[in-house]
């Protein structure tokens, strides 16, 4: 059964939308140059009204593993995702100071950034097109991984289907793509949700 995951939830509303919509998991965007950005104090106001079955996700670009691992001791976030480049030093670092889950994120280009992700020693691997660029990769370079990854990248309620039905990944992980004008949308969000369900049925 391929999870979901909706990323780059800011508001209370946001909030009471998943806890109707019930995805395995949801994101909070901790990069500062980020228009989802979210401090820590507001992701914990956010995830004291999470049901406690939802995971929440922190998302981080190059910050201190220090700071990562406090926001997850702290309860504020159930698992870390790494979105600026950061190597195994790094994820060894942060392995000494947690023992939660890390989705390490690969911009997917070529077959040499799926050997890269292949090769991660992260929990798992999120596949993107780019730095929230809202765009597809070509799926079918990843055809033949062989861990199971989040895939990301330009899905929306339209394309995820065909997503979970060409490709069968882990987890499916939107944000563009669940927003009217720069929020998210209710709407689409049930509805992104919906057409995953409805295509793991068939």
């Amino acid at each position: 059964m391929t999870k979901i995951k909706l990323c780059g939830l800011s508001r209370s509303c946001d909030i009471e939308a998943v806890n109707d919509i019930m995805p395995e998991y949801v994101g909070f965007v901790f990069a500062s140059k980020s228009k989802r950005y979210v401090t820590p104090e507001k992701a914990a106001e956010l995830k004291a009204l999470l049901k406690p079955n939802i995971q929440a996700v922190g998302v981080f670009v190059r910050e201190a593993p220090e700071t990562v691992a406090r926001l997850l001791s702290d309860g504020i976030i159930d698992m870390a995702q790494l979105h600026g480049g950061e190597d195994e030093a790094y994820l060894k670092q942060l392995r000494q100071l947690t023992d939660k889950p890390i989705i390490q994120a690969f911009r997917i280009q070529s077959a040499a950034d799926i050997t890269k992700a292949e090769k991660s020693s992260a929990d798992f691997v999120l596949l993107d097109s780019g730095a929230g660029t809202g765009t597809t990769f070509d799926w079918g370079l990843i055809q033949s991984i062989r861990r199971p990854y989040f895939l990301a990248g330009g899905l929306s309620p339209d394309n995820v289907a065909d997503a979970v039905a060409q490709l069968k990944p882990y987890a499916v992980d939107v944000s563009s793509g669940i927003e009217t004008g720069g929020l998210k949308d209710q709407k689409k969000m049930t509805a992104f949700a919906a057409a995953v369900r409805k295509e793991e049925a068939l």
